[in-house]
């Protein structure tokens, strides 16, 4: 993998282990030479993430769409700042830079965006060549697996689509995992 697209929250959330999550994930990245793709902020796990892989010398591409260019306090010391007509063309670009996928803690948007990557996945829009992972800081992803296996249970999901993502609470841990899943696809 030779960029990630991380999505994550504006804010940063009420525990310090979400900083935290977002400052291990960027050493992991840069300890493997992988680059960022994200929305493009300075505030919250969003700024956090890019000024950490930016202490490490790593490269880091912000994506943010025009009419969120205040909103979302564009970073602007980023290796590259690409700015797009709306959500859809950011989500796509985004989607085109990178090599695989990471949530960190974050709201409906860092949520909208996770799923969408599974779900283009599931379509084979892109493959497990593009693969989707949660880093679980503090348990943060604990109840959404659990609802996913519940959806599992009830058959709204294939069991085998449960693997179209993984989990773990390590970032090169979880790091490790995606490279797996790109070998086995």
């Amino acid at each position: 993998m030779k960029r990630i697209c991380v999505y994550c929250g504006s804010k940063t959330g009420n525990r310090p282990e979400y900083l935290e999550a977002a400052k291990s994930l960027a050493r992991a990245m840069t300890d493997r030479n992988i680059g960022l793709v994200y929305g493009g902020g300075s505030i919250g796990l969003m700024g956090q993430i890019a000024d950490s892989v930016l202490a490490n010398n790593g490269e880091v591409i912000g994506v943010i769409p025009r009419n969120l260019f205040k909103n979302e306090i564009a970073h602007r010391d980023l290796t590259r700042l690409i700015t797009t007509a709306g959500m859809h063309h950011r989500k796509a670009k985004m989607t085109s830079l990178a090599d695989g996928f990471i949530a960190l803690p974050g709201g409906f948007g860092t949520l909208e965006e996770l799923f969408e990557a599974i779900t283009w996945s599931q379509l084979k829009i892109h493959s497990k060549s593009k693969p989707v992972g949660l880093l679980n800081a503090a348990g943060y992803y604990d109840q959404l697996h659990d609802f996913i296996s519940h959806a599992v249970g009830q058959e709204f999901i294939k069991s085998r689509h449960q693997a179209l993502y993984t989990v773990h609470c390590d970032a090169h841990a979880l790091l490790d995992m995606m490279e797996e899943m790109i070998c086995s696809a």
